[in-house]
């Protein structure tokens, strides 16, 4: 999860950098009632909603591949003039990384990366652990957050504009973040560990990944991903800056504690490879499609079946398994990693303004997908635990019986 910064107003508290709130217990979920109906489900989420102050919700539910439900609730603006349906666009937060996933698989299918060689190989400037010089740095700890690198939270905060896309270059700022004497550099910003020891979090780590792929091509990442994914699969509510979608149906995101719920401006962030990405419920749902489906969705193809396959293949075992992340915690492909102790798979996300989550059991067989524009603390994230298990039992029912449960 990219973590969630304070917005300047009393009543939002701050939260920890993802590496520490990576680490929190889960939020205890209330049981949805087994095989809800379409009518219950309506009845759940707005309840829920309406509790926690959540001011705009939409989900999918995928069974086998295909969307069997589909809907959005409440508003995309604080005038609560307008829908927020599954086609409005949100930040999506961490959600992005999947898609850097896949631009770096495309790169190493095209042999111009390789996930286990050292990354300078890729970059203008020298990455280098100074507590470990001696390890390299590779794509597959980068993706599996296994680097060593570090989301030093004094600089990382001051990532996020809160007046539009950023204007720091994302070279510029990794430049000065790796480079010994660069502005952002200190040794803090590499754990004492060698690449491979321990799991953190580092959503500078992801960027970073980002940036190598666009060395690989030789264009942006916005520019490449929109080429070779999101035109591909008809994505055309996405986009990673404000300038690549349409302003007019960007949802504006709220943040909310204990029911009251307060607009925040719409902003960017200089590393946008690890969260600015911009999308939809329906335009999201085709590509999770794509990635339970081997890379394909309706024929259209974003990823070869071998690439798909590395990047949800579980890449930790005895061998290689990090000292603070036990087997009982779960395990990590590619950017995808599982969650609720194994049982799901995907990749969620929390930004200010956004929750989000794209799971689907390890078979690939039942999936939901959710975004809600308000960002929620302490109890009042339950709400949207019950949500997603009332989806996810919904989606259960459905594969289970072949039909919709009864209105």
């Amino acid at each position: 999860m990219r973590h969630v910064m304070g917005v300047g107003i009393a009543l939002y508290a701050i939260a920890a950098p993802a590496s520490l709130a990576a680490q929190a217990p889960p939020v205890t979920r209330p049981a949805a009632a087994a095989a809800p109906t379409l009518a219950s489900l309506d009845s759940l989420i707005t309840h829920s909603m309406d509790e926690a102050g959540i001011m705009g919700f939409s989900a999918a539910v995928i069974v086998d591949k295909r969307v069997v439900w589909m809907k959005g609730y409440g508003f995309m603006d604080w005038q609560r003039t307008r829908p927020f349906t599954p086609n409005t666009t949100a930040k999506v937060a961490s959600v992005a990384k999947p898609f850097v996933g896949v631009s770096m698989m495309r790169a190493v299918k095209e042999g111009k990366l390789s996930l286990d060689a050292d990354i300078n190989r890729y970059l203008p400037f020298r990455v280098v652990n100074p507590h470990r010089p001696d390890v390299p740095i590779t794509l597959r700890h980068l993706a599996t957050h296994t680097s060593g690198i570090t989301d030093r939270w004094e600089i990382y905060r001051a990532t996020y504009t809160f007046d539009g896309d950023s204007r720091e270059p994302l070279l510029s700022f990794l430049t000065a973040y790796f480079t010994p004497g660069g502005k952002y550099y200190a040794k803090e910003n590499f754990l004492e560990a060698k690449p491979g020891e321990l799991r953190d979090y580092s959503n500078i780590g992801a960027a970073l990944a980002g940036l190598i792929v666009e060395r690989a091509y030789g264009q942006p990442l916005n520019v490449y991903t929109r080429q070779h994914i999101f035109t591909p699969l008809k994505m055309t509510h996405t986009g990673w800056f404000m300038r690549d979608v349409d302003r007019t149906n960007h949802s504006t995101p709220f943040v909310s504690q204990s029911g009251f719920t307060v607009p925040i401006p719409i902003y960017g962030g200089t590393t946008y490879p690890d969260g600015a990405l911009r999308t939809s419920v329906s335009d999201l749902s085709r590509f999770f499609i794509a990635m339970l489906n081997n890379g394909t969705y309706e024929g259209t193809r974003i990823l070869d079946s071998a690439s798909a396959a590395e990047m949800r293949r579980f890449q930790l075992t005895d061998a290689n398994r990090p000292t603070n992340f036990p087997a009982a915690d779960g395990n990590t492909g590619l950017f995808w990693r599982t969650k609720f102790n194994g049982l799901r798979v995907g990749h969620g996300g929390n930004d200010p303004g956004v929750e989000v989550e794209m799971l689907s059991d390890v078979a690939g067989n039942v999936g939901v997908i959710y975004i809600s524009n308000t960002s929620l603390s302490g109890t009042d994230r339950r709400a949207t635990g019950a949500i997603f298990d009332a989806l996810w039992k919904y989606g259960e029912h459905i594969r289970a019986t072949g039909s919709p449960s009864s209105r």
